[in-house]
């Protein structure tokens, strides 16, 4: 053994590399961040809010629609831009996926769904009425995952232990802009926290207006009130 230095060199290589593999923990499938639609005509933007996966329209290529197949006729004029999606998603244990309920607005219903990552750039999506005639589809991610911060993961009102207000920690709860939905950035490029209060504001603004219109989904009437 003592004449052979190059085999024993790399059995420590080796050795030294699967311990360093086993130390390292497997990175866990996140499925917030915005997604496109299986036929492209949405973005989605997922985030976690009151611990619970929420999602919500934040872009759609023709503006201005409306949920007109909802049964609920108060509900016919209200627009699809920033409208939930997907609905209080709870985490399976053991599992990389989230179980709730997904809002289809062709046909107006709510179905049992189940949210999976595939990768990190697809979401699987999993639907089923009264626990049959189950169908599903791929959605394909246009920004990257969005941190958990004190506005969307606040509980009832109660900040997260050691959370800080701080500008620094505020930062991230800017949502990523997504792809087709933002115009050219202007000349001097406002603070994160100025664009978060004005992605905020204008939550409600027409889908033709310029920059991010819906921001932050947990804060948005529909999610809100079911959230805090």
């Amino acid at each position: 053994m003592l004449h052979c230095p190059a085999k024993l060199a790399r059995t420590i290589a080796y050795s030294g590399f699967v311990l360093a593999s086993a130390l390292v923990p497997a990175l866990a499938a996140d499925p917030t961040g915005d997604w496109r639609v299986a036929d492209g005509v949405a973005h989605i933007r997922v985030a976690q809010c009151s611990g619970s996966i929420w999602g919500a329209v934040a872009w759609e290529k023709t503006p201005g629609g409306k949920d007109t197949h909802n049964p609920d006729s108060a509900k016919q004029s209200r627009p699809t831009l920033g409208m939930p999606i997907l609905i209080d998603m709870k985490k399976k244990a053991g599992t990389d996926a989230w179980e709730g309920q997904v809002y289809n607005a062709k046909d107006g219903q709510l179905y049992s769904s189940t949210i999976k990552p595939i990768g990190s750039d697809k979401l699987e999506i999993q639907g089923c009425v009264l626990g049959f005639l189950c169908g599903g589809e791929t959605w394909t991610r246009v920004g990257p995952p969005i941190p958990s911060s004190p506005a969307n993961s606040m509980a009832k009102g109660t900040a997260p232990k050691g959370a800080s207000l701080s500008t620094s920690q505020a930062a991230p709860q800017t949502p990523p802009k997504t792809t087709g939905s933002v115009s050219p950035a202007p000349a001097t490029a406002p603070t994160a926290s100025s664009k978060q209060q004005a992605g905020q504001k204008q939550a409600a603004a027409p889908a033709g207006q310029s920059g991010d219109v819906v921001g932050d989904i947990c804060v948005l009437p529909d999610v809100a009130r079911f959230t805090h």
